[in-house]
Parts: structure tokens; C-alpha cells; sequence
């Protein structure tokens, strides 16, 4: 019934399945029970920063909430798209405490604790929380590259000492036989298996992640430097990291170990191919000279810093992505790390403020700004002005909207909720999930949209719809027209509004029902009006 449990049993335990059974069974009806409640109460807002509470403070083996959170999460059908979409989120702040709770063990342990590796996964994990990614499984892979460069080892140099030494118990004394290692290394990664750095599509965040390095077999300098030095020091061969500018390195001491002179060290390039480089060949490899700081060896704390500043760059980058998700996971670790950084604590308050999200924690983000650095008591007092404004107003908010077709003012509403359209204009495919009888939106976002420029300007209906590019949009009448070939729209907001696809529209859920109660009949006579050609 329960297969993926199995790991959490040893054969030679003595376990009381009945009791085993009774416990589970309690965990799913709980798990189904919080599931259902946040619908209703989370609908028409952001699941506030409190709202998991009743979660942390479960009865039942976490374990045994999660499993059942994936069996939902795995039901099959269209059906059920309310459940998976809040069994989603659940999983996801579970998973994500935990792994900052591990992020957090990893950081407090000496550094010659700290592998390169695990430090990496962790962040994979973070902000892949739902990915079944593990260290177990990640380091077995990396095994199975390091055994192939024995294998070419063994041909080249069948006395060679990494050969008889386990993962890393014995470190080569020789330069001649590091190089050898090298050199196989490079043969295995770069011409058996094909890996490279990937220039044509740079800033994918896939090239940060670990796990997606290993399938892809492509990634940015420091993730490449990661599987690189991992696998060198597993044969006897200690690399060191170095964050040059713009460009992540290795060295490998060709002098007296621990030398602090930049000269006795040849530099690394893990996504050029593990090309050998000189202290000058480093310079023209981004163009500039750097001082000598910068050929330094650094922590693996500094090199997580390094990985999780990429995905923050990204995160800024991203456009179509309005949830800011990378950008929020890559400040949750930056702020796991440094969590007394002002610059990225304003980062992280200006986003929930922007996202209108978490009001309540952004007045504790500014609280402690204000206590670390008063110089920005300017910034912090218009954040925590506007916030106090913002928790007055959802106060005064009375219960939600409802908009009745049968309302002389919405006789001009042509299409209702849950019908797959197409926009005419951009030819984008979306769902409804909204409407108003005139356009609601600002002077300034009407100017800049250049709505006047329609026939029917601003006074006609406008829709909310979900695109399938997992954007948000507000559409005019006009543009919009029913889709001849109607299919599911992959948006990570579906199931917020709706409960079921039928293979032709969706069907709304009860929160979103409530608010648009005569529309559901007509979605069902459109539909059957449209497509009543037999596809249906």
C-alpha cells in the first residue's frame, strides 16, 4: 500500500505493523483534513507565513504527512487540481524547513568536515524541494565517474597509488602522478562522458544544480569546479577552490604545499575542459588584471556564497516567473548563511512588500534591519508605513466579491469562467479564471498597454486568464477567442482556482464558485455549443 515507507524500516527491526498501520492511516486523514482547510482559508491571498503552523506542530511522524501528501500529489486523472495544488505548497515548506535545518548542522561543522559536494546538494535540494534529490545518490554517481578514471588509470599506470587506496584515504605525493590523474580525469569527463561548460545557454539556472549537472552533463565554472575537485581529491589529488572574478577556478600546488605564492600553483578551468592555466592565462581569460587576493584559496562556505549569489542573479533576471520563487529560495539560503547581511535583508522585505505577501514577517525583516544599521531608518520607515497600511486594509476587507450574470451591468460579458481561449493578437492559449464588465486597472497601465488604441478601448469586458507560459494577464474582449483545439494550460496557479479539467474546460472550485455563481451553466452550454462536433 505504502512502498515508498519501506526505507523507513530496517529487516531486523521488530515493528508492530497493526500500530504501524493505525498511525499512517491517522497521518492521511490529518494530511486530507489540513489539505481541505486551505482552500477556504488561503484562497484570496498569499498562504501567509503563519498559515503552516498548525503543521509544525503535527501529532503524527512527519514521515507518514508527507507520504500522504505525494499520494495526492500523484493522483492520477485530472482530477483533484485544488488538493494537489495546496499538498504542493505543503510538501514544499516541509521539505524546505528540513533542509535549512540540515543547511544550518552543515555550516556549524569544522571545515575539513564540509564537503564541496553535500554543500551543493543542499542547495539543489532547496530549491528543488519536491525533486527526489539525495547525497547518497548524487556521491553514487560521482563514484561511478571516479571508477571510470581508474579504469583509464589502470591502462596508463597499472602501479599507479590511487588504485589501491580507497575514495580519498591516501593523498598523491608526486606531481607527476597527480597529473596523471589529471589527465584521466579530463579524458573520462571531457571526451568519454562529453561533458562542458554551457555558453549557449549560460544563465539556466539548471547549470546551478548539482543534480541537473550530472544528467545534462553541462554547467557554469563553480559547479563543473565542484564535480571536478570532488572526483581529483577522491583520487589522492587535493585541488583547491578559487573564487576568481567572473569566472570560477581550481589550483593545484606544483610547489611547497600550502605556499602562499600565486606562482607555485597551476590554475584549473573545469568548464574549459580542465585546461591547465598560468597566473597570466588566468588574467586573459576574463579580460582584465586582479590583484593577487584573488587567486586565493576559499571555504566552502564561501564557495556555497558564491553559487547562491549566481542564483540570486538569476532570480533578479527571471521576467515571467511572478511567484519570484528562485529569487526568494536563493535568499532564504543567502540569509541561512549571513543572516545579519542588511543589503539582502532589504532585498527580502522589498520583495514580500512588492509580492504583498507576509506583511506581518516584513515588519520583523525591517525590525531587525533597524536594530543592525539605524542608518536606514529612512527606507525601513516608508516599508513599515506602507506595510501597516497594507495589514489596516485586509482588516477591513468584507467577504469576497460575487458577480451575477443576471447584473444588468455585466450583460456585455460575453465568455465565463474556466473556457480554454486564445488570444488573437499573441496567440497564446489561457484559461479564464476572472472578469469585469470595464477594465479595472490604473490610468498608467492603461497608457502604457495602450488599451485606448483598441475600438472598444477600456469600457468592455476585461479577463483574468492563466497562460500557459505560467504568466498572469488581463485580457480585452476582443483579443481573446475560443480555442478551436482546447488543452490543459500547465500554470502553477491552476489548481488555486479550479478543481477538475475535463479535457475541454476546466471547472471551477468552490472558493472560486462562490464568487462567480451563475458561470459554471454557462461554461457547460458554451461548451457544448462550441464543440459538439463529436470531440467532446
Amino acid at each position: 500500500r505504502w512502498p515508498s515507507l519501506l526505507k523507513y524500516y530496517s529487516h531486523t527491526d521488530g515493528v508492530s505493523w497493526l500500530e504501524e498501520y493505525k498511525a499512517r492511516h491517522n497521518a492521511g486523514l490529518e494530511a486530507q483534513r489540513i489539505v481541505a482547510s486551505f482552500s477556504k482559508r488561503f484562497f484570496s491571498e498569499h498562504v501567509p507565513c503563519d498559515g503552516f503552523s498548525d503543521i509544525e506542530t503535527l501529532g503524527c511522524p512527519s514521515h507518514f504527512f508527507e507520504d500522504e501528501l505525494m499520494c495526492i500529489l500523484n493522483m492520477e486523472g485530472r482530477k483533484g487540481l485544488t488538493w494537489k495544488y495546496y499538498a504542493k505548497k505543503i510538501l514544499y515548506f516541509l521539505r524546505q524547513q528540513n533542509i535549512l535545518k540540515n543547511l544550518k548542522e552543515y555550516l556549524q561543522r569544522p571545515t575539513d568536515r564540509q564537503s564541496f559536494l553535500e554543500g551543493a546538494v543542499l542547495i539543489d535540494q532547496y530549491c528543488n524541494p519536491l525533486s527526489d534529490i539525495c547525497l547518497k545518490s548524487v556521491q553514487a554517481q560521482v563514484d561511478d565517474i571516479t571508477d571510470k578514471v581508474r579504469k583509464v588509470l589502470r591502462m596508463r599506470n597499472p602501479r599507479h597509488p590511487s588504485l589501491a587506496a580507497k575514495a580519498g584515504e591516501v593523498l598523491v605525493p608526486e606531481v607527476e602522478l597527480q597529473r596523471q590523474v589529471l589527465d584521466a580525469m579530463n579524458c573520462v569527463l571531457y571526451e568519454q562522458l562529453k561533458y562542458k561548460g554551457n555558453e549557449l545557454d549560460y544563465y539556466n539556472s539548471l547549470n546551478s544544480y548539482i543534480h541537473q549537472v550530472l544528467i545534462r552533463r553541462t554547467g557554469i565554472p563553480i559547479s563543473l569546479s565542484v564535480l571536478y575537485l570532488t572526483i581529483a581529491r577522491q583520487l589522492g589529488v587535493r585541488l583547491e577552490p578559487v573564487n576568481f572574478p567572473s569566472h570560477f577556478l581550481l589550483r593545484w600546488c606544483q610547489g611547497k604545499e600550502g605556499s602562499t605564492d600565486i606562482f607555485d600553483y597551476t590554475y584549473i578551468d573545469a568548464f574549459g575542459k580542465g585546461k591547465q592555466l598560468t597566473v597570466k592565462e588566468c588574467e586573459y581569460l576574463i579580460g582584465h588584471h586582479v590583484t593577487e587576493e584573488f587567486y586565493g584559496v576559499v571555504t566552502s562556505k564561501e564557495v556555497l556564497q558564491r553559487m547562491v549569489g549566481n542564483l540570486l542573479n538569476l532570480g533578479k533576471r527571471e521576467s515571467t516567473d511572478q511567484s519570484y520563487q528562485l529569487l526568494r529560495d536563493s535568499l532564504d539560503l543567502y540569509l541561512a548563511m549571513y543572516p545579519d547581511n542588511v543589503q539582502h535583508l532589504m532585498l527580502q522585505a522589498r520583495l514580500y512588500f512588492h509580492l504583498g505577501i507576509w506583511p506581518e514577517k516584513v515588519l520583523d525583516i525591517l525590525q531587525h534591519i533597524q536594530a543592525l544599521d539605524p542608518s536606514q531608518h529612512g527606507a525601513v520607515g516608508y516599508l513599515v508605513q506602507h506595510t501597516l497600511e497594507h495589514i489596516e486594509r485586509r482588516k477591513e476587507e468584507v467577504g469576497p466579491e460575487v458577480k451575477h450574470r443576471s447584473d444588468e451591468k455585466h450583460k456585455e460579458v460575453c465568455f465565463s469562467i474556466g473556457l480554454i481561449m486564445k488570444h488573437k493578437r499573441y496567440g497564446y492559449n489561457c484559461v479564464i479564471y476572472g472578469w469585469d464588465p470595464a477594465c479595472m486597472m490604473g490610468h498608467e497601465w492603461i497608457r502604457n498597454m495602450n488599451v485606448h488604441s483598441l475600438p472598444h478601448g477600456p469600457h468592455q469586458p476585461f479577463y483574468n486568464v492563466l497562460v500557459e507560459d505560467g504568466s498572469c494577464r488581463y485580457a480585452a474582449q476582443e483579443n481573446l477567442e475560443y480555442n478551436s483545439e482546447p488543452r490543459e494550460i500547465p500554470h502553477p496557479d491552476i489548481g488555486r482556482y479550479f478543481s477538475e479539467f475535463t479535457g475541454i474546460h476546466y471547472l471551477a472550485n468552490t472558493e472560486l464558485e462562490i464568487r462567480y455563481p451563475e458561470d459554471l451553466e454557462l461554461t457547460r452550454a458554451t461548451v457544448q455549443k462550441i464543440y459538439s462536433s463529436g470531440k467532446e
